[in-house]
């Protein structure tokens, strides 16, 4: 089966009533073309960027000036039960020993979002521990202390999976009546590249040999244990996965990844652009695409991740992220790294001349022999 098997037009009520993604009108990449055309340079000669110009346009349906600013970086964070199957190189109490990091603004996120001016929101989709005190920087949607042992059972039940997606569709609403114009995602979950291998697996039928990897930096043997575990995850959650998007998303996800994934489709029911950050933010991604193609017009891959399993993903995805860094840390530092260049775009796009405007000849339409 592939992306497409899984597709049902009314999931997106199931998730909400109210919540329509309407896709992106070719005409106003072909609008926003002809004006980059008409800018004092060579057409076409600042390749990403027009293209980033030409889709920024067209989510916000035609209106100018072209806006990215202010953006809000969400990492949600979550626990999964698979961690005890010794996938990690770390245990799984460190997912909340980074989060109070995070809170204390020491984590590789803080600086970066910071240094691009995003807003860092810090979001508890269900850590081991219980909850945290109150943060500034922290929003309690907890869905329970982490997911169920995908290599046993289902991660969460078909109603847990609803209500995480719920609440990344409202993080999205209220960003945007907060007056937000970008949105990124990332995320926090020790043994999360497992679930997120299992999600890739099952939506796109790829083999877990050539997908899994080393996720926090696991020994050979390692290896081995995660690839079992995930191929067992796949087989003990074998009915679940003839089901539908969603019924696929709550076998093998996290609470993070579903409400990540929940983010891109309020994103795209805003009209705001999303930037995705790395291999596990893509598995939400995925998600969402499968059950609401038409957000592939709102989401914007950030990076290419080093997990070398990422190319053959963003093969069958046909994607292209913007940033290839080598980078493979997660929390939403490859949307930080991202976001200004969405910046630039729509500075182009806004505020250069035109050949006309400039008094500069443009290019000759003479055929030349």
């Amino acid at each position: 089966m592939g992306l497409q098997d899984h597709y049902k037009p009314s999931l997106l009520q199931e998730i909400s009533q109210d919540l329509t993604v309407e896709p992106c009108e070719q005409k106003l990449f072909e609008e926003a073309q002809a004006y980059l055309d008409s800018l004092t340079k060579p057409r076409g000669s600042l390749g990403r960027l027009e293209e980033l110009a030409r889709r920024l346009f067209a989510i916000r349906h035609g209106q100018r000036p072209l806006r990215v600013s202010p953006a809000i970086m969400y990492t949600i964070a979550a626990d999964h039960g698979v961690a005890q199957k010794n996938v990690s190189a770390y245990p799984q109490a460190v997912t909340r020993q980074m989060v109070a990091n995070f809170l204390q603004g020491g984590g590789a996120i803080n600086v970066l979002s910071s240094e691009v001016c995003m807003t860092l929101c810090l979001v508890d989709a269900g850590c081991a521990g219980g909850p945290f005190e109150p943060h500034p920087l922290l929003l309690s949607r907890r869905l329970g202390e982490g997911t169920d042992d995908i290599s046993e059972g289902p991660a969460m039940s078909r109603e847990k999976a609803l209500e995480a997606l719920r609440y990344g569709v409202e993080l999205a609403r209220e960003a945007a009546f907060d007056g937000c114009q970008c949105l990124g995602m990332g995320e926090m979950g020790i043994a999360n590249t497992t679930p997120a291998t299992a999600l890739f697996s099952a939506y796109l039928d790829l083999d877990v040999e050539r997908i899994t990897g080393p996720g926090t930096g696991i020994s050979k043997a390692q290896m081995a244990q995660k690839m079992a575990v995930i191929s067992q995850a796949l087989q003990v959650n074998a009915k679940h996965l003839q089901g539908d998007a969603i019924d696929i998303l709550a076998a093998l996800g996290g609470f993070e990844i579903a409400m990540m994934s929940g983010l891109v489709l309020g994103s795209a029911a805003e009209r705001l652009p999303i930037l995705v950050d790395g291999f596990i933010a893509t598995s939400a991604y995925l998600v969402a695409r499968a059950i609401e193609p038409r957000v592939r017009d709102y989401a914007i891959l950030s990076h290419a991740s080093a997990e070398p399993g990422y190319a053959l993903i963003l093969e069958k995805l046909a994607e292209r992220p913007l940033l290839a860094l080598d980078m493979r840390l997660g929390e939403g530092t490859g949307c930080a790294l991202a976001y200004p260049l969405l910046k630039a775009a729509s500075a182009i796009f806004n505020d250069m001349a035109t050949f006309e405007s400039a008094g500069v000849m443009g290019a000759s339409t003479r055929d030349e022999r």
